[in-house]
């Protein structure tokens, strides 16, 4: 064992004397380090070279929400590149604590550093005292390592008791008659891992006893600014929620749809049967439907019989011409159909995520669990969760409404320059000189702070938006009424019935095609509190101008704008 060792401290004294006298330099460490990388990066798959471009365009990724594609794919980061932007910040924030062993293994490499130093003190004869220090330093060495690992098994016994009795504790919270279930037990995990947490900090005690002494809504909002700027094991859920939703959308917003289909037999005769069985619901074979490999060759005989004899009885020309089976449009219904299905389940999956994260939040700051604080902490949580989303979010509801932005696209090019008369808003509530709006239009403003909707990723604040534009709609129509000699009060300045063409010829003016998919979003992820009062009214009332601008005529010079 001596000759062992001898021949090992041997071994690293010619390798510290070879990088004592042949230093690396840092440069070129860091240039070996890329070079490495990037012979690592071209032997792989080029999905790494994706990712790490769209790891340098954080930003970029929000401009596909505000294009006018729809569905191109854009630059929209990899999960993986997602979730370390996500997890980036909380970090950096929060340090981290060593273990015993990673202690220990600091105070060796101190040691380590003295003993070269020392060692190259020494003359070239002094061979009995560098064998001592040798010796000395395996020594100290050694017995960092048993202490520090003592110390770490003692301390991973106290985490597992204290881990233990939180448990209990919480299983004592959720203590129930029956069994629990799924959610109910993710929820006593979770209360458990915040017992834990909260063994560890001291900031949470504080914030409860600080809020309890003052209830007051902005130390409530300080409180979950720096909640969820922490490493607290809600902010591990939200993120954790944001990487799974976020993993279901990315396959989706970042392909294309297909433009043309192959003209094979088998899609033609899938396309016919579909059409024939819409429109002669009479003339369906009785049975269920099998797929075209196991259906029986005289079956498909009588079909297309019976497709023929059905298409000889059709006098309309426009029939024959929807007949005219481009597989194409069956394969984008079939698509659209399953962009819907996903689109609800990912609404699903996101209100359920919300939910959590507010109960979490709820169950651990109890003094939050009334209704101006929860509604406080619901905003939020929102904002946190929607903020890095609202772009995927939103790139998947412009492709299931595709169809009608394109529409209200098409309109709002025809009525770009359309005055408030051409789309239906009394003369009374808009000025008929134009020199009176010196070079502006009627209801500028309420326009400049309708564009500002897109520019926000967060729900609570795009209706925040919608209702200013409607009151910023409001005091304009009054001033509008009141140029013209109009002494009406405010209240009765502007009805409904002719609040709907002026918010028709703002969002004309918008220019914002996405607008309609903004509104329907808007309306799945808005909290059902917000959509009773006024924030309700105002979006109800933006979605009923959107549709009415989709309903106009396809030409721009109409007789009677009634």
């Amino acid at each position: 064992m001596l000759r062992l060792a001898e021949q090992c401290l041997d071994r690293a004294k010619s390798f510290i004397g070879k990088r004592s006298v042949h230093p690396v330099p840092p440069v070129l460490q860091n240039a070996s380090c890329s070079s490495a990388d990037q012979s690592e990066a071209e032997a792989g798959p080029k999905a790494g070279d994706r990712a790490s471009a769209a790891e340098g365009q954080v930003d970029a990724s929000s401009r596909f929400g505000l294009s006018d594609d729809g569905g191109q794919p854009s630059s929209f980061p990899p999960p993986d590149v997602f979730q370390r932007q996500q997890t980036a910040a909380s970090h950096d924030s929060s340090r981290k604590t060593l273990t015993p062993v990673e202690e220990a293994s600091r105070q060796n490499q101190k040691l380590q550093a003295s003993y070269e130093a020392r060692v190259a003190r020494l003359a070239p004869g002094q061979a009995s005292q560098k064998t001592s220090l040798t010796l000395s330093l395996q020594r100290q060495m050694m017995e960092n390592l048993i202490i520090a690992r003592a110390r770490q098994d003692a301390l991973q016994r106290k985490v597992e008791e204290r881990r233990q009795r939180l448990q209990d504790e919480a299983n004592r919270r959720f203590a129930a008659s029956g069994a629990l279930t799924a959610e109910e037990q993710e929820q006593r995990l979770l209360y458990s891992r915040v017992l834990e947490y909260e063994l560890d900090h001291d900031w949470p005690k504080q914030w409860r006893t600080n809020i309890k002494k003052n209830p007051d809504s902005s130390l409530v909002l300080d409180l979950l600014s720096y909640l969820l700027r922490s490493d607290h094991p809600l902010v591990e859920l939200l993120r954790k929620h944001q990487f799974r939703i976020y993993n279901q959308l990315y396959p989706i917003v970042t392909q294309s749809l297909p433009q043309s289909l192959p003209q094979s037999p088998a899609l033609l005769l899938r396309s016919s049967r579909s059409v024939h069985a819409r429109l002669s619901p009479e003339r369906q074979p009785t049975g269920t439907g099998s797929s075209l490999d196991g259906e029986d060759p005289v079956q498909r005989d009588d079909s297309f019989e019976d497709l023929e004899h059905f298409l000889s009885q059709l006098d309309c020309g426009d029939l024959r011409a929807e007949l005219t089976f481009d597989p194409s449009i069956e394969l984008e219904q079939l698509e659209l159909r399953a962009l819907k299905e996903h689109l609800k389940a990912i609404v699903r999956d996101v209100h359920g995520a919300v939910d959590q994260l507010l109960s979490l939040c709820l169950l651990s700051f109890d003094c939050l669990n009334t209704a101006t604080f929860k509604d406080l902490s619901l905003g939020c949580i929102e904002e946190a969760f929607f903020t890095p989303l609202w772009s995927p979010l939103l790139a998947l509801f412009r492709r299931v409404l595709r169809e009608r932005e394109l529409l209200f696209q098409r309109n709002m090019a025809l009525y770009c320059s359309a005055s408030p008369a051409e789309v239906g808003v009394p003369l009374k509530l808009f000025p008929q000189d134009p020199g009176a709006l010196q070079g502006s239009y009627p209801y500028q403003v309420a326009v400049q702070e309708l564009k500002l909707l897109v520019r926000d990723r967060c729900p609570q604040r795009k209706l925040d938006c919608v209702v200013r534009t409607l009151r910023l709609i409001c005091g304009c129509a009054e001033d509008y009424r009141n140029q013209q000699g109009g002494g009406a009060s405010r209240a009765a300045a502007i009805g409904a019935d002719d609040l709907l063409p002026i918010l028709s010829f703002v969002a004309l003016r918008c220019q914002c095609p996405q607008l309609l998919s903004e509104c329907a979003a808007l309306e799945e992820f808005i909290h059902e509190s917000f959509l009773i009062g006024e924030e309700g009214y105002c979006l109800t009332s933006l979605q009923s101008a959107l549709a009415y601008v989709e309903s106009l005529p396809a030409r721009a010079d109409l007789a009677d704008p009634e």
